[in-house]
């Protein structure tokens, strides 16, 4: 459950990240700017603000980089992912054995992700809105042909952006 955005607000520098870095995963230097521009009105307040952190030119060509580099690899090893991240991919326990099929997917996943981040330096980030991971293959690769690496960081922060807002929604807020 999500403190109100009033206890947010109010709470400890160190309750303030961990909250915020359930809904954006954890990147310093977001979650560091948001930390310094509290108070907030309410969460979509706060990631309205963390997108045109991302989307604008406070934040530098590395820090942007460090902020994206925080989401996990789609198809990454569940051991590695946070629990917003793991439901989100499809699986239903850290525990469960992949099928022979899943392992497929997650290897051709592994596959493409290296490529787009020797390609663009930057890890591929994509709002998966509950698709299964094997439906993410050709959106990877479609993204990899489109050979822009601009716009491609726009869409990775937008994507983030659209993950924060859907790990909001899904979330219990606190009504004191």
């Amino acid at each position: 459950m999500l403190p109100s955005i009033q206890q947010l607000n109010s709470e400890s520098p160190e309750v303030f990240l961990e909250t915020v870095n359930t809904l954006f995963e954890t990147a310093p230097p977001l979650a560091n700017r948001l930390l310094a521009a509290r108070p907030f009105e309410s969460y979509a307040k706060l990631i309205d603000f963390a997108e045109a952190l991302c989307l604008g030119s406070e934040l530098n060509d590395q820090e942007k980089l460090d902020v994206i580099n925080a989401h996990p690899r789609i198809g990454a090893s569940k051991a590695n992912l946070s629990a917003m991240s793991l439901q989100e991919q499809g699986y239903t326990d850290r525990q469960a054995t992949l099928s022979n099929e899943e392992e497929k997917v997650n290897a051709e996943l592994a596959r493409l992700n290296q490529e787009y981040e020797d390609k663009y330096g930057f890890k591929f980030v994509v709002f998966v809105a509950g698709r299964p991971r094997a439906q993410i293959i050709p959106v990877i690769q479609e993204r990899i042909a489109s050979n822009n690496k601009d716009k491609e960081l726009v869409t990775g922060m937008t994507d983030m952006m659209l993950i924060a807002r859907d790990r909001l929604q899904k979330a219990t807020v606190a009504k004191i």
